[in-house]
C-alpha cells in the first residue's frame, strides 16, 4: 500500500488512502475523511467525556397518525407541547412558532415515555442538515418529541446547557456527523450518539449567552416588523375588520335563513357571525372584489405524492413538511422521487402554493428559486393572470384576515382538508395592477428586513462557534 500515490492535483479531503490497520468498524470512507479524523485526534488529546456519561434517561418518540388528528393531537390552548427538529436551535433555545401539540391522552398514553421535563436536553439523531442540533426544555416545561429527536435527562439544567453549547459547536456537529448513517436521511443512533466525545468548559456557555440575549433582542425587532404587515396591508386596501365580539353565550348563537345556506355547508361553525363580518369588511373595501379563480391562469394545479416503489430518484419534491410557517421552503429536507410528474406540476418562479391537507393545511407559500423542482402532494399551486400580481395575491392570502377565511372553509374532522373549489372561491381585492405591485414590493421588503435580522443570529453563532473552537482545542 505504501507505493501507492495520490496526485497532488486531487483534493486531499475527497481522495486519500488508509491503511488496513486503520480501519475500524465502519468501512464508508466518510467515516475517515482526514480533516474529520485531525479533529477527533486533537479532541480526544483534551480527555474528554463521552455523552454517555451525562445520561441518567434516554429515549425518542413517534409521530402520531395526522389522519387520525382528532385523536391524538390538540389546540395550543389546551394541548401538550410536540417537539420536531424544526423547534430546536443551535443557540440551545427552543422555538415554538411551528409547534406542534397532542392532547394529554396522548401524552401520558402512546408517548408516554418521551416525555420532556425542565432541564432536559433534546438532540436531532434524524435528518439532512446539522446533525445533533440541541436544545434544553425551559424551566416549568412539559412537552413531548417525535422519532427524529431524542430527549436526554442529565439531572441538571447547567450540564444540559453546557453539552448543548458543545454539540451546536462546530467541533460537536462535525463529531456527531462522523458518527452519522444512512445517505439521504442520515441519522445517529444511540450507540453513536453516546460515543460522542464532550469537552466540558463554561466558558462556553457565557459565549452562547451573549447570542442568547441577541437573538432575542433580533427576533424582538422582527416581530414588530412582521406584526406590521397586516395593519399595513388591510389599511392600503380601506379594509376595516370588525371589533370581536365578547365572549358569551348570546353572541355565540345566531339565525340563518333558508336562502343564506342554500348550496352551502349546513354545519353552525360555517355560519359563524365572524366569518360574514370579515367577507362584509373585504366588499366594503376600496377596491372591486373577485374570487380568486376569476384572477388566476388556468385551474388549480395539484401536486402528486410518489408511492414508495418511485421514490429515491432524482427530482426534488416540495411536500407539506417543506413549507415553513413563514412562507419559506425548507430547501435542505426535500423528497428525492423519480420522474412521475406532469409538466404543469414542475414549480415554476412565482407559483403560490396552498397546502390542501395534513397538520400543516392552509399554509401559503411563494416559490422564487430556479432550477427542476416539483410540486408534491396535498398541495395546489396557481399563478395570476394580468389582472392581479403573484406576491401581491400571496401576501394577501397570508394576512390574518384570509387565514381565518381558510379556516372557515377546511372540512372533516379526523384529517382536515381545503377543497380546491373552495379555494378557487376565496375573495381577493383587485386594486389596479401597480398598485398591488407597490403593495407587494413595500411587504417584501419588511419581510427581508426581518429575514435580515434573523441572519444576524446565524452569523452570530458562527462567530461564537469559532470562538469556541479557539477555547477548547486552540487555532489551526
Amino acid at each position: 500500500m505504501s507505493s501507492y500515490t495520490i496526485s497532488p492535483a486531487l483534493n486531499k479531503s475527497r481522495v486519500f488512502i488508509l491503511q488496513k490497520s486503520e480501519l475500524e468498524k465502519r468501512f464508508d470512507p466518510f467515516f475517515y475523511v482526514p480533516k474529520l479524523l485531525e479533529l477527533e485526534k486533537k479532541v480526544l488529546a483534551k480527555k474528554p467525556k463521552k455523552l454517555r456519561d451525562f445520561v441518567q434517561g434516554l429515549a425518542s418518540g413517534a409521530t402520531p397518525k395526522t389522519t387520525e388528528s382528532e385523536k391524538y393531537y390538540a389546540e395550543k390552548e389546551n394541548g401538550i407541547p410536540f417537539l420536531r427538529v424544526q423547534n430546536l436551535s443551535q443557540t440551545g433555545v427552543l422555538e415554538f412558532d411551528d409547534c406542534k401539540y397532542i392532547n394529554e391522552e396522548t401524552h401520558n398514553g402512546m408517548l408516554k415515555r418521551s416525555q420532556v421535563s425542565a432541564g432536559d436536553l433534546l438532540v436531532k439523531i434524524t435528518g439532512v442538515g446539522r446533525m445533533a442540533v440541541a436544545s434544553v426544555a425551559p424551566e416549568g416545561f412539559e412537552g413531548n418529541i417525535n422519532q427524529h429527536v431524542c430527549v436526554i435527562n442529565t439531572g441538571s439544567k447547567e450540564i444540559s446547557e453546557t453539552l448543548a453549547a458543545f454539540l451546536n459547536s462546530d467541533i460537536g456537529e462535525k463529531l456527531a456527523s462522523r458518527r452519522s448513517t444512512g445517505g439521504t436521511r442520515p441519522a445517529l443512533d444511540y450507540p453513536a450518539l453516546l460515543s460522542i466525545p464532550i469537552i466540558e468548559d463554561k466558558r462556553i456557555l457565557q459565549i452562547t449567552a451573549k447570542v442568547i440575549a441577541q437573538k432575542q433582542k433580533n427576533e424582538a425587532e422582527a416581530v414588530k416588523l412582521l406584526s406590521s404587515i397586516d395593519d399595513y396591508l388591510l389599511n392600503e386596501l380601506g379594509i376595516k375588520l370588525p371589533e370581536p365580539s365578547e365572549n358569551a353565550l348570546k353572541n355565540r348563537m345566531f339565525v340563518r335563513t333558508l336562502s343564506d345556506i342554500v348550496n352551502k355547508r349546513i354545519d353552525p361553525f360555517f355560519h359563524q357571525d365572524k366569518f360574514i363580518n370579515n367577507l362584509t369588511a373585504i366588499s366594503n373595501g376600496n377596491y372591486p372584489v373577485k374570487q380568486l379563480r376569476e384572477i388566476i391562469l388556468g385551474n388549480l394545479i395539484k401536486g402528486s405524492l410518489p408511492k414508495q416503489d418511485e421514490k429515491d430518484g432524482e427530482c426534488s419534491v416540495v411536500q407539506i413538511n417543506s413549507i415553513n410557517a413563514d412562507g419559506t421552503i425548507a430547501l435542505d429536507d426535500l423528497l428525492k422521487a423519480k420522474n412521475i410528474f406532469s409538466k404543469q406540476q414542475k414549480l415554476q418562479i412565482g407559483d403560490v402554493l396552498v397546502v390542501i391537507t395534513g397538520a400543516t393545511i392552509g399554509k401559503i407559500a411563494f416559490w422564487s428559486y430556479e432550477g427542476d423542482y416539483f410540486l408534491g402532494g396535498d398541495i395546489v399551486k396557481f399563478q395570476t393572470n394580468s389582472l392581479s400580481d403573484n406576491a401581491f395575491v400571496y401576501h394577501f392570502l397570508r394576512c390574518s384576515l384570509m387565514q381565518t377565511e381558510i379556516k372557515r372553509n377546511i372540512t372533516g374532522t379526523t384529517n382536515g382538508h381545503l377543497a380546491p373549489e373552495d379555494i378557487s372561491h376565496l375573495p381577493i381585492p383587485v386594486p389596479l395592477l401597480d398598485k398591488q405591485k407597490e403593495l407587494a414590493e413595500h411587504i417584501t421588503s419588511l419581510r427581508q428586513q426581518a429575514q435580515q435580522l434573523k441572519d444576524k443570529t446565524n452569523e452570530l453563532l458562527k462567530k461564537a462557534s469559532e470562538e469556541i473552537e479557539e477555547i477548547l482545542i486552540g487555532k489551526e
